[in-house]
């Protein structure tokens, strides 16, 4: 949780507005621009990561960069204690998943090594804990994933699980119900 004074995220410096007209003004001038080959390369990535298109060039347009990860809460999983298997429609949807990781965050009383052990998970690590800092939520996550954290989004279920994308400058959060809803992506 974030401490006493925080913004969450929220920019209310002089000039915001006017930094907001011009990117929104450059995002709407390169569109257009882009040759058919990238734009049909961008639709079959966005269906290889289970994310519609206009999402994913949302998240993609953001950062400059091709998400090359997730990071799914096991709350976000439906997995929150040892031995409990993910329901059938988020395990499916993991399945279907192609050229991307797949990063489980284990939340106490769960482990990372009891969430590795589920299939459609490449790598498990630990979640940050409720009372840590934004700067330890920022360090527990960069310090375990396998590539930067900005070519990861957080799938979550949680308010909490939001903060980790902001304190980590993650690429993106999206809510766990709507990423595995049936005909997401």
């Amino acid at each position: 949780m974030a401490g006493i004074g925080h913004n969450s995220g929220r920019v209310d410096e002089p000039g915001q507005s006017w930094r907001k007209h011009v990117w929104t003004k450059a995002r709407k001038d390169l569109l257009p621009t882009l040759p058919i080959e990238i734009v049909r390369r961008r639709v079959k990535r966005a269906a290889e990561l289970g994310l519609p298109y206009r999402t994913y060039a949302g998240i993609r347009a953001s950062n400059g960069h091709d998400l090359i990860g997730f990071l799914f809460s096991s709350n976000a999983l439906r997995v929150l204690r040892a031995g409990q298997k993910m329901p059938q429609d988020r395990a499916d949807k993991m399945h279907m998943l192609r050229d991307v990781r797949r990063v489980g965050a284990a939340q106490s009383p769960l482990r990372p090594a009891q969430l590795a052990l589920m299939s459609g998970i490449d790598d498990a690590i630990i979640a940050p804990r409720f009372t840590d800092s934004w700067s330890a939520m920022r360090e527990t996550i960069r310090s375990q994933l396998p590539a930067p954290a900005d070519r990861f989004v957080v799938v979550g279920d949680t308010a909490f699980e939001r903060e980790w994308s902001e304190a980590a400058a993650m690429a993106g959060y999206l809510v766990a119900d709507e990423y595995f809803a049936p005909g997401m992506g």
